[in-house]
């Protein structure tokens, strides 16, 4: 089985990235494994035009094809976000809106291979948990639109 670990952070070092490699170091025992940052693609932001709707393809072709690549091999995926204004960082919000071409909720779609497994985590500084379960929420609703099964979260 594969795991993906994903740093959606902009930024390739520091506490998101440490919290990846820990999971990392975690799954390896079991899991074969690979890490990724959103900050290592190139990708434009979602333009609005609706084309996926009915063709299930983006007219864009960038990185967003080799993300999802990445998650169509993987059989358990872990979304590791810190806390930009009590919600996922823009880079990672970018490529979530990037990804209508595999939303279930119109048709045609595409799709992932079936039985993934999702994992939500979410790290922020302070005190309140609050914005981590915000930022769980829009990784879960991310994870259920493209069928992977959201089956635990943590918030640091």
């Amino acid at each position: 089985m594969q795991a993906l670990i994903i740093n959606c952070s902009p930024v390739k070092t520091g506490a998101t990235a440490l919290i990846v490699s820990v999971i990392s170091a975690c799954l390896k025992q079991k899991y074969e494994t690979r890490a990724i940052c959103i900050a290592d693609y190139a990708f434009q932001f979602c333009r609005g035009c609706r084309s996926c709707h009915s063709t299930a393809q983006c007219v864009q072709h960038d990185d967003v094809d080799k993300i999802m690549a990445e998650m169509d091999d993987s059989d358990i995926i872990v979304a590791v976000s810190p806390s930009y204004w009590a919600d996922v960082p823009g880079q990672f919000k970018a490529f979530i809106d990037r990804c209508t071409p595999w939303c279930n909720t119109h048709e045609p779609h595409a799709s992932l291979r079936p039985g993934k497994r999702g994992y939500a985590v979410a790290l922020r500084t302070g005190p309140s948990m609050r914005e981590c379960e915000r930022i769980i929420q829009t990784i879960q609703h991310f994870f259920g639109h493209l069928e992977i099964e959201t089956c635990a979260s943590l918030g640091l």
